[in-house]
């Protein structure tokens, strides 16, 4: 299906957001730069953290970005009492940020940007996700057999830990892997 005139680039390093995206049937091209800073100002409220970081992340591609072309970034963060809960950096800060995250229920926001030469829209979607009660053999199997260090809130929903753990989503299931993409759809017909 052709959303747009567009060529759409996914700069996305996110298997979950390449399927997502594949699931509406959009033809777009991958395309991921090293490195880029995933840092943001301490004065910008928690809420404002996944939209900042999506466009921090197309501004990176734009000069390299060609006339026709529509750039898509994203960026998931988990929330939890207001605190951002990032990617672990290791085994015992996966352990950590599940055990934090255990019997609670916590915001995860995706912010995304579309992004060509001449035009720019910014957006979010959150979740609120409930945890059951999860003990320390079941945090550390999770941890040591899928290895989420490269998800916000040390999990994917997708995997073994949303089958068991996850009690509640109140939003869409989609944003919580990664990408909402229901929004996303909607935002690509009118770009």
């Amino acid at each position: 299906m052709k959303l747009t005139d567009y060529r759409i680039v996914l700069a996305s390093n996110s298997p979950r957001r390449k399927e997502l995206l594949s699931g509406i049937d959009v033809k777009y091209e991958f395309r991921m730069l090293p490195d880029i800073d995933e840092s943001y100002p301490e004065t910008i409220s928690a809420d404002e953290v996944a939209e900042y970081l999506a466009e921090k992340k197309a501004s990176a591609y734009l000069p390299e970005l060609k006339e026709d072309e529509l750039l898509i970034t994203a960026d998931t963060i988990v929330l939890l009492d207001g605190m951002v809960i990032g990617k672990p950096v290791d085994e015992a800060d996966a352990i950590r940020m599940l055990q934090l995250l255990s019997d609670r229920t916590h915001r995860v926001i995706t912010g995304v940007c579309l992004a060509s030469k001449k035009k720019q829209v910014v957006f979010s979607d959150t979740a609120h996700v409930t945890f059951g009660k999860l003990n320390d053999e079941e945090i550390k199997y999770y941890v040591s057999n899928y290895r989420p260090y490269d998800k916000a809130g040390a999990y994917g929903v997708q995997e073994w830990i949303g089958y068991v753990a996850v009690e509640r989503i109140e939003g869409s299931y989609f944003n919580v892997m990664g990408l909402p993409i229901f929004k996303v759809y909607k935002e690509l017909k009118q770009f």
